[in-house]
């Protein structure tokens, strides 16, 4: 069995989120041969030496699940991108680049977080372009650490206003860009996160059969697809449960 989840946002401030992933790992991630987190993990990340006592305990909790057999890889997401090696060696997961093409069911399958298919907002693009730098990540994470609370905090609020003021189609994927990166990649499956619109899509690439998967957010309920035997299964669960 593998599983795959995003946009958790985990925080101090939702511990019913937090509790439920705890729940998940310890019910479901148990038993599954490998879990993908594709990115928003956190809500946010200014980097490994400011991991606070809370993100401290749900690495340990990764490394548990490491530890019992279960391989964990982990993606950037706009909101956590400063996640670096210390905190994956310390949660036991590994690091996965977006985008990754990986083998799935037999297929290749593409994994993104899913912000870089939102091109029809040129202003987000342009900033991802620059924070995603590795010139602007060095800067970044040799800023004083009060410093790089008070940008995350902007960013955050800036980013709230600005979600609230676009349209919806410019805060989604681009349905132009879905079929052209699948067929730069020679996949027939995309699975991603970000939009916070769970939902399979089908679609051609090339003239074949393809399909794109979105994977949920955790806020009112949570998120997970599972592939086993049974194929492809996206589904939501209480939080509560």
């Amino acid at each position: 069995m593998i599983l795959l989840i995003s946009d958790l946002h985990l925080e101090e401030e939702r511990p019913d989120i937090s509790r439920a992933f705890l729940h998940f790992l310890q019910t479901r991630a148990i038993h599954a041969e490998t879990l993908y987190i594709l990115g928003d993990f956190f809500e946010v990340w200014v980097g490994d030496d400011a991991i606070s006592p809370f993100q401290r305990s749900i690495a340990q909790s990764l490394r548990q699940l490491s530890d019992s057999g279960t391989r964990i890889y982990l993606m950037h997401g706009n909101r956590d991108f400063m996640i670096g090696r210390e905190f994956c060696r310390e949660a036991g997961c590994t690091l996965l680049r977006d985008p990754s093409v990986i083998e799935l069911a037999g297929e290749p399958v593409l994994l993104m977080h899913g912000d870089s298919l939102c091109t029809q907002d040129p202003a987000y693009m342009r900033l991802r372009r620059w924070l995603r730098n590795p010139l602007s990540l060095f800067i970044l994470r040799h800023l004083p650490l009060a410093t790089r609370h008070k940008l995350a905090r902007k960013l955050r609020k800036e980013s709230r206003v600005q979600t609230r003021l676009k349209a919806g189609d410019i805060v989604d994927v681009t349905p132009a860009e879905i079929p052209r990166v699948m067929a730069d990649n020679a996949v027939r499956t995309l699975i991603h996160g970000h939009t916070h619109r769970p939902a399979l899509h089908k679609l051609e690439v090339d003239g074949q059969p393809a399909r794109r998967i979105v994977l949920g957010d955790w806020d009112k309920q949570g998120w997970a697809l599972q592939i086993d035997e049974q194929g492809y299964q996206l589904a939501p669960f209480a939080l509560d449960a």
